[in-house]
């Protein structure tokens, strides 16, 4: 498996995470205090859009790491509790680390 697989889901794990954090304040500010509805629908539209990217690359991932459905579908279903894709993309890198192949040529020795 590429870096590159790796790289755009920890990329996506992040930006989803924090854009889900973003949500949840706005809708506390959108029920709690009635202010903010505007911004809140943004929010919420940009995270959806956000959040499929995130589910295609997990997606990926998923596949090429030959996952389990059950563990798959933790993973995607991580991007819509706050906070919880950040402790399951730090525990997929470690998982996933190992399989990585680097594009560096292998030197033959005599």
């Amino acid at each position: 498996m590429k870096r590159s697989v790796l790289t755009r889901y920890r990329v996506m794990a992040y930006v989803t995470a924090v854009m889900l954090l973003v949500l949840c304040t706005c809708m506390v500010f959108k029920y709690g205090f009635e202010m903010g509805k505007d911004l809140t629908l943004v929010v919420s539209q940009v995270h959806g859009v956000l959040y499929i990217i995130y589910l295609i690359f997990a997606f990926d991932l998923g596949s090429k790491a030959k996952w389990p459905m059950g563990k798959l579908l933790w993973v995607l279903v991580s991007g819509t509790i706050p906070t919880a894709a950040f402790f399951v993309e730090r525990k997929v890198v470690r998982e996933v680390e190992p399989l990585i192949v680097d594009g560096a040529p292998a030197t033959a020795e005599a």
